[in-house]
């Protein structure tokens, strides 16, 4: 067949929330989209802000000469510097528009990163559970990824960061809030994990990357902290899309942040630039980087993301669920009742109840809950949640 043997092993190994999703489908339409209660896709229901609506609209109807032209392949300066403002204003660390690369989403992103950054044969160190996706995004680029466990409350083992790292590592590469836990890691893990990076960099001689895949900084509950990275740690990165908390996931438009004392910073803020430009993606889309500038607080009402937490946390800890309520972003990530997760998950699907067993994001034993969906269908779903976890 004319599809790679290495690319049918991919698909295989991430097809959960594929198959899922496949299997939504079929039963929406056997028993009616109304009694399906699908958790299964972090895809945010919450509407833009009507400002940044507008805004959109006002792009692409703009006359401007050459508004639609080529741009920069880092993107539009006015967008970059309105980011680093921001960074330098929220996180205390000052930064300019120079190192900031527009990318698309976060996804684009991390592959500019690790595009720029591995010689092949390096190695990428990866707390789990995580998206995925890291891993063939590492593979991409000649790279592998070396997965570590977390602690118990799925918070950092710095620990274990420190005895995966080798010669090879170039980079470690965190998500906080975390998906699928929710788990923001803390001021001190980071810091430890900082000391940790320096001395490791000094031992083998090559400056060890941190990446922080942070797509849920916004999405935070109970007056929690996401720390800043690049306040911690010199040779740093944040890759960060605006598809959650500006609920415009479609829209494809991100960025890196690179911290300006990074070792041969100049040198890699060139080496994002080209890596940008020859993986295709070429610039972030010009009509949203120019819509983002002036909205990039435009935050989406986290209040209604809390309050769906809330209810479905309280009432699965009331059913018997044992889960670990979440510090941010919009997943619960439940230990299955019973130990195979994906015949727990099939047990709720028998419910009409459609999640991802946590087997494919490198936590078996677990299943992720994506409520970011209407009340609607999380008080539908409630019965099923109920009998599915009785005579367990």
């Amino acid at each position: 067949m004319p599809v790679s043997a290495k690319i049918a092993d991919f698909m295989e190994r991430s097809s959960w929330i594929r198959k899922m999703f496949e299997e939504g489908a079929r039963l929406k339409q056997q028993f009616g989209p109304q009694n399906v209660f699908d958790f299964s896709l972090g895809n945010p229901n919450l509407e833009p802000s009507v400002g940044l609506k507008k805004a959109i609209s006002m792009a692409a109807n703009d006359n401007t000469p050459g508004a639609h032209a080529y741009m920069p392949n880092a993107g539009l300066m006015q967008t970059r510097d309105a980011i680093a403002q921001k960074i330098s204003r929220d996180e205390g660390i000052q930064i300019d528009g120079s190192t900031i690369i527009m990318t698309v989403g976060a996804g684009g992103g991390l592959n500019v990163a690790l595009k720029t950054l591995l010689n092949p044969g390096d190695e990428v160190v990866i707390p789990k559970p995580f998206f995925v996706e890291y891993v063939f995004y590492c593979d991409n680029h000649g790279g592998s990824a070396v997965l570590v466990p977390t602690r118990p409350d799925f918070s950092l083992d710095v620990s274990e960061i420190e005895k995966a790292i080798t010669p090879k590592t170039a980079a470690v590469l965190i998500n906080s809030p975390n998906n699928p836990t929710g788990r923001i890691y803390t001021e001190e893990q980071v810091k430890a994990l900082s000391d940790v990076l320096r001395s490791k960099s000094s031992e083998f001689g090559r400056a060890i990357v941190l990446i922080s895949d942070e797509p849920y900084r916004g999405i935070i509950y109970d007056s929690a902290v996401v720390p800043s990275i690049l306040k911690a740690y010199k040779n740093s990165m944040v890759v960060t899309s605006f598809s959650k908390d500006l609920s415009i996931p479609g829209e494809r438009l991100g960025y890196i942040a690179m911290n300006p004392e990074m070792e041969s910073a100049e040198k890699t803020a060139a080496g994002l630039v080209l890596a940008n430009r020859i993986l295709g993606f070429v610039n972030a889309p010009s009509l949203i980087q120019r819509a983002v500038a002036n909205h990039l607080n435009d935050i989406v009402d986290v209040s209604i993301y809390k309050r769906r937490r809330d209810r479905l946390y309280n009432a699965l800890t009331a059913f018997g669920y044992d889960v670990i309520k979440p510090e941010g972003a919009f997943y619960l990530f439940p230990k299955s009742p019973i130990e195979d997760d994906v015949a727990f998950v099939a047990r709720l699907r028998d419910k009409l109840i459609l999640t991802v067993p946590g087997v494919g994001f490198g936590g078996p034993g677990f299943f992720r809950i994506a409520y970011c969906v209407s009340d609607e269908t999380i008080e539908g779903s409630m019965k099923g949640f109920e009998e599915a976890i009785k005579g367990i």
